[in-house]
């Protein structure tokens, strides 16, 4: 798995990645693609077989209830993965930093994001992790195996937040 982290995140986050053994992941400012709408970035993102990694979480996967109905990756039948670290507007290093970490050990467990998004979102008293397909899959089995595993919550240091 290579990792593209988006310019709205600190390239430490693509060191961070190429640190734990992500060898090839990038920044989109790395490869030359800073300041690109969503919508053009995304050819980008497919041809290179990247797993995206973003803080626009809705831009790209659409509505949470209903992911790959509306955004980026609606239109993508085949795709690395998505990763979206969904926490407060303004979102600074450290809590960015915080929330990746999850995101990589949560990798390591489900080293295959085809066509699924991994969310890890931050709450009051920690991080829920969401894995589920990008696009909802059709008819009443298929949507209710994937409601089976539903969020999970770990508690975090939240050291970015002070409360640590």
């Amino acid at each position: 798995m290579k990792l593209l982290i988006d310019e709205c995140l600190s390239p430490r986050l693509a060191k961070r990645a190429i640190e734990d053994g992500y060898a090839d992941s990038s920044h989109v400012l790395w490869i030359g693609h800073a300041g690109r709408q969503d919508w053009n970035l995304l050819p980008v993102i497919l041809a290179g077989d990247w797993t995206f990694v973003t803080k626009n979480a809705y831009d790209f996967r659409g509505p949470v209830s209903a992911p790959g109905t509306k955004g980026e990756y609606r239109g993508a039948d085949l795709h690395a993965g998505l990763v979206c670290l969904s926490g407060p507007p303004g979102m600074d290093l450290a809590l960015q930093l915080e929330l990746f970490e999850v995101a990589l050990v949560e990798l390591r467990m489900r080293p295959d994001l085809t066509n699924e998004v991994l969310e890890i979102s931050l709450e009051d008293d920690g991080a829920d992790i969401t894995v589920r397909p990008v696009r909802a899959p059709v008819g009443l089995i298929a949507r209710r195996l994937c409601n089976l595993a539903g969020p999970r919550r770990i508690r975090l240091g939240l050291t970015a937040r002070g409360t640590a």
